[in-house]
């Protein structure tokens, strides 16, 4: 079974930086792709970066987000971090780690809730003054 356990929350100055980390397990097949998503007080889940096991790409579905959020794994570790940099109130938010597996040669091009199947506990991010 497909376990993911984020970590990596806290309160973060306006302007700070932070890293969050993914730790997964239980994979049966080697090609999957492991997401972050976002849940902000009193709105939906939103989805922030993907990234691919096949080839290590990485997808952002807004561009504002791609300027200030990197995400990347570590395979020695199985570890998906993202790194979150000036960071505003609005980033605010419960951070989910999800997966799902993916055809081997399919492109990450999108990024909606539905689309995955295994989620983690979230780890709360707090951005404030």
């Amino acid at each position: 079974e497909v376990q993911l356990v984020e970590s990596g929350g806290g309160l973060v100055q306006i302007g700070g930086s932070r890293r969050l980390s993914c730790a997964f397990s239980g994979f049966t097949f080697d090609e999957y792709a492991i997401a972050w998503f976002r849940q902000a007080p009193g709105k939906g889940r939103e989805g922030v970066s993907a990234i691919s096991s096949t080839d290590g790409s990485a997808y952002y579905p807004l561009h504002s987000m791609k300027a200030r959020f990197t995400i990347s794994s570590d395979s020695a570790k199985n570890i998906v971090y993202l790194q979150m940099n000036n960071l505003k109130p609005e980033d605010t938010a419960v951070y989910y780690c999800a997966a799902r597996y993916i055809h081997i040669l399919e492109t990450l091009t999108d990024l909606e809730e539905y689309q995955y199947d295994f989620w983690g506990q979230g780890t709360q991010v707090t951005v404030s003054s």
